[in-house]
């Protein structure tokens, strides 16, 4: 039995897989913010899942910047308490599986690249804009490498002091008008001024990793929030060097991105038996 969790700065997901093709039914949790809190409800719900089968890996999307082992999880930056912990260790010691780690957000556009709006893509971009803000580069269905990872969210648009993240997350609008996003309602002008924000970072984007294709997913891409049309008017309009723009696509996995990425991840590692001879049952 394969195990998948995606750790996010609100909730984790944990799910199972016999096959490393199709995912059991998903387990949802709140993540809590004390880690040993944290590392117990993930064992537990890894366990669960495992449905008394022996673990053979598990493969953890989590949301901050990893050790270049990808073995120590270094800056979490909505949890805090987490930072400088050695989870691929804890957990291979409590599940006696390998522990595969990932950041959150090349998952998802891993899983996105696979079975999502990226499959067939050579060069795919993928970008959330949620909470925060990040994106990955997955060619040719695999992680791009990378020294620590991804951080889009950090460039600066303009001038001024802010970055991408800083203008265009739900934190960054949640607290520029005192409420929610989608308290603002759909007219909000501040929807066109975001629209035309993210398609300047989208131009970076295309200048730097040059995709074919580019699929933005996160709360603040829905109904109530960012155009992605609106952002493909102002990112044609914006001077550029290349002959064509790349494909423009709204992710389409939703809550379970991350969980279908590491199942991909645990494919492409190709890791099919327990750490030890023993492995681990509930």
């Amino acid at each position: 039995m394969y195990v998948v969790v995606d750790i996010g700065g609100t909730n984790t997901r944990v799910a199972g897989s016999s096959d490393h093709v199709e995912l059991d039914a998903p387990v949802t949790a709140e993540t809590p913010n004390d880690y040993l809190d944290g590392l117990e409800l993930l064992c537990a719900a890894a366990l669960k899942a495992a449905a008394g089968a022996r673990i053979s890996a598990v493969a953890i999307g989590v949301p901050g910047v990893l050790s270049r082992d990808k073995r120590i999880l270094v800056n979490a930056a909505n949890l805090p308490n987490w930072n400088g912990v050695a989870l691929a260790k804890d957990i291979e010691a409590r599940l006696g599986a390998p522990a595969l780690l990932e950041n959150d957000t090349a998952l998802v556009g891993l899983g996105e690249a696979i079975v999502g709006a990226g499959k067939g893509s050579a060069i795919l971009a993928y970008v959330t804009i949620s909470t925060g803000v990040n994106g990955a580069r997955i060619v040719d269905g695999r992680i791009d490498r990378a020294t620590y990872g991804f951080e889009i969210g950090e460039q600066f648009i303009d001038a001024g002091a802010l970055t991408f993240e800083e203008l265009v997350s739900g934190f960054a609008i949640a607290r520029r008008f005192g409420v929610e996003p989608r308290a603002l309602g759909a007219d909000h002008p501040v929807w066109e001024e975001l629209a035309a924000t993210t398609a300047r970072a989208l131009h970076n984007t295309i200048a730097h990793w040059s995709p074919d294709r580019i699929v933005i997913g996160g709360a603040m891409m829905s109904e109530i929030g960012i155009s992605i049309d609106r952002v493909a008017a102002h990112l044609r309009a914006l001077p550029k060097k290349n002959p064509a723009l790349p494909e423009l696509a709204r992710a389409t996995l939703g809550d379970y991105g991350g969980l279908w990425g590491a199942l991909a991840r645990l494919r492409q590692d190709g890791r099919t038996s327990p750490l030890d001879a023993g492995g681990t049952s509930a």
